[in-house]
């Protein structure tokens, strides 16, 4: 039975964007340097397909033996909000929450082609506390459009200054930033106690803007 707490603290999957995540990818150096981290091969990195990411990652959660904080990059941030969007309340029991970081504006009129498959941004309200960290010189985002995406997914919305697309190119290295926040994340879902995995109960939408710096 549950207790105010989840009873183990969330496994983390990271998930990357086009292209994958490279060795200085701070993505890669989690994975390497902290516990309990690992990424999600969802194939096709340089050709990415919106249902095969969806189906891969659909196939990991199902696999979970306890609850998940999902870590994304890029244009996987859109894959997350795609996939809770088909799983609708159901992604609330493998999934306590989500970082969304950087993730691109899918709608501006030139974008890669490569990823125009997962275009339209979607607009699904996250079933599960999701914080969005954003960069104010992200190329492949406005910082305007970056704040408005994270309403349409009533995510908390942290601002990491000017860190371009928050890539092995910005230079963060392990991004102690970016940790801070993932750490504030699990404690948040883990002292809420509002994730069930096992009795299928959906948690309560969350405020995080205390939380997180805005």
């Amino acid at each position: 039975m549950f207790q105010d707490r989840l009873s183990r603290t969330p496994t983390c999957l990271t998930l990357p964007g086009l292209d994958g995540s490279d060795a200085r990818h701070w993505q890669s150096l989690w994975e390497r340097e902290r516990p309990g981290i690992e990424r999600v091969d969802l194939g096709n990195w340089s050709n990415p397909s919106r249902n095969q990411w969806i189906s891969r990652l659909e196939r990991v959660l199902a696999r979970a033996d306890g609850p998940v904080v999902l870590v994304a990059h890029s244009l996987a941030c859109h894959l997350v909000a795609w996939w809770a969007g088909m799983a609708g309340e159901a992604a609330s029991r493998p999934v306590a929450g989500a970082m969304l970081v950087a993730p691109p504006d899918l709608d501006r009129v030139a974008i890669d082609p490569r990823i125009a498959d997962f275009a339209p941004v979607p607009r699904t309200v996250l079933p599960f506390p999701a914080v969005l960290v954003a960069s104010r010189d992200d190329p492949w985002s406005s910082f305007a459009r970056s704040r408005e995406m994270a309403g349409n997914w009533l995510a908390a919305f942290c601002d990491a200054g000017a860190l371009g697309h928050i890539n092995s190119q910005s230079g963060v290295g392990s991004w102690p930033d970016g940790q801070a926040v993932l750490d504030r994340l699990l404690d948040h879902v883990c002292a809420r106690g509002d994730h069930r995995m096992d009795e299928g109960v959906a948690p309560a939408r969350p405020t995080m803007e205390a939380m997180i710096a805005a």
